[in-house]
């Protein structure tokens, strides 16, 4: 029966961790755009574009911020009310702290269970849009930029310098352009006192409007120089540079579709399945094709007999020959032996290469397929973990607020990310199997949180100043008694 002293401690978490999820989820935003910004910055990538790639981004970074968002707000939650001596009047009036805590508990256990459901239907949909989004600005080349007294190479086949340029942008001064559009060298200069840079209507073309300048074309055919030259002044002269290629282009959504991180858990076991199935067929290909080259054509109970006779027949002859095989070949046949058996064994040889080659893709993109799988389990039930871990230590820090707490819940929140990425490192390195190394970090840090809520109950004060002081005192006096008897006995 839910009673008003749970929904008061309900809505007292739901405030903070409403604030701390945006604060959690703006900080990891921040860190991707820091990561990013200098293959964002310059490319030309419209406003829209940008806000576009960060909603997708944040939606991606939600099951990371959810579980320190819940951490954070839980020990604010037991802090505040322990500050406020109003854990202790719980306490006193007969209710245990995990009695206590079973409101919350559920309430965490729902946001686990919804992360879980956005990490297996929504993510996969939002890690599409990001990551296709951010390969196409990353690959996008950057606007046209030109500067004084530097040349520009942006323009493929181009080589644009100029020695000035005015207060308005666009008015140039001392142009030189090298023409190397036919790949045959710098056989155009283009060379002008001023000019101005208008771009086209459509912002697909820019059109140089150059003034009292000179054109060089040296002469070649079939790509040899033939040392004629052409030199050709103009009063004004217009050269339209092509700038398709600064067009920020969409890529087709479907070439990342078969990415372990845009499947839900579904597609991920089918996968699991087909790569285990397609490890098992490429082992049985190689078996077969290798099979005639050291195995007996005959199978079942014949083979079986033959064999059996091939080994009685040596046994029965084997003290009749002397020295090595090829002493038994005739001396005109012995380089074709050698030969085919070299070609026989090259052939074996580049066979199980391209197998193991194929065998070990397969099986890195099993380890990819199961990492993604045991992580959309493992990231939701941390929030229930870090909770079980936040409250006991607020109720035993006693502080609210954003300090002390924030200090506690970000090194704690730090141990378990850093044992998270531990362990799927150790996964990608097939040194654990897949399901221990995406649980270890809650195979580590759960007798932790049973640690500290049996510390809770208990009322321990492991963290404040006065029990280390106690702590000290308690040793130093030791060491005192220890020397008085010392002494006594000498």
């Amino acid at each position: 029966m839910i009673k008003k002293l749970d929904i008061l401690l309900v809505k007292s978490f739901v405030g903070p961790f409403i604030v701390t999820f945006f604060v959690s989820l703006f900080v990891l935003m921040m860190q991707f755009f820091w990561l990013y910004m200098d293959e964002l910055i310059g490319k030309g990538v419209g406003t829209f574009l940008l806000i576009e790639l960060l909603l997708y981004m944040s939606a991606v970074l939600v099951p990371l911020a959810l579980p320190l968002a819940v951490l954070l707000s839980s020990i604010m939650t037991f802090g505040n009310l322990g500050e406020n001596f109003e854990l202790v009047a719980i306490k006193s009036s007969g209710i245990s702290l995990l009695r206590f805590m079973q409101p919350l508990a559920v309430f965490v256990g729902g946001i686990s269970i919804m992360a879980f459901l956005f990490a297996n239907y929504i993510m996969p949909v939002a890690n599409l849009k990001a990551y296709s989004l951010l390969y196409d600005v990353r690959n996008s080349k950057p606007t046209l930029s030109i500067r004084p007294d530097q040349f520009n190479s942006d323009i493929q086949g181009y080589s644009i310098r100029v020695g000035a340029k005015d207060k308005d942008g666009s008015t140039i001064r001392d142009v030189v352009i090298y023409d190397h559009s036919d790949m045959v060298g710098n056989n155009r200069v283009v060379m002008a006192k001023e000019g101005k840079m208008v771009p086209s209507a459509d912002k697909q073309s820019m059109v140089f409007r150059l003034k009292d300048g000179w054109q060089y074309i040296e002469g070649y055919e079939n790509g040899a120089h033939d040392y004629t030259q052409i030199r050709m002044h103009f009063d004004e002269w217009d050269k339209v540079f092509d700038l398709s290629g600064f067009r920020f282009t969409r890529t087709n959504e479907d070439m990342f579709r078969n990415a372990n991180q845009m499947m839900d858990v579904t597609q991920l076991k089918e996968s699991i399945d087909s790569l285990k199935q397609q490890q098992k067929r490429s082992l049985s290909v190689v078996t077969r094709y290798l099979a005639p080259y050291y195995t007996f054509e005959t199978q079942g109970k014949e083979r079986n007999k033959a064999e059996k006779a091939i080994k009685k027949k040596v046994a029965e002859t084997s003290h009749l020959y002397t020295g090595t095989f090829l002493d038994r070949v005739p001396d005109s046949l012995q380089k074709i032996v050698l030969q085919s058996a070299a070609n026989n064994i090259r052939l074996m040889k580049t066979q199980m290469d391209a197998t193991a080659l194929d065998y070990k893709l397969q099986s890195e993109n099993y380890i990819k397929y199961e990492i993604e799988l045991h992580r959309k389990f493992s990231l939701s039930f941390a929030c229930l973990l870090l909770f079980l871990i936040g409250a006991p230590l607020g109720a035993i820090i006693r502080k609210g607020g954003l300090g002390m707490p924030m200090v506690v819940a970000v090194v704690f929140f730090v141990i378990f990310h850093m044992l998270n990425i531990s362990g799927e490192k150790l996964v990608k390195a097939e040194s654990v199997a897949p399901w221990l190394g995406m649980w270890m970090s809650t195979f580590i840090m759960l007798p932790l949180a049973i640690l500290l809520i049996n510390a809770a109950r208990n009322d321990s004060r492991i963290f404040t100043k006065e029990w280390y002081f106690r702590l000290w005192r308690a040793i130093t006096f030791s060491k005192k008694i220890i020397a008085a008897v010392s002494e006594g006995e000498d």
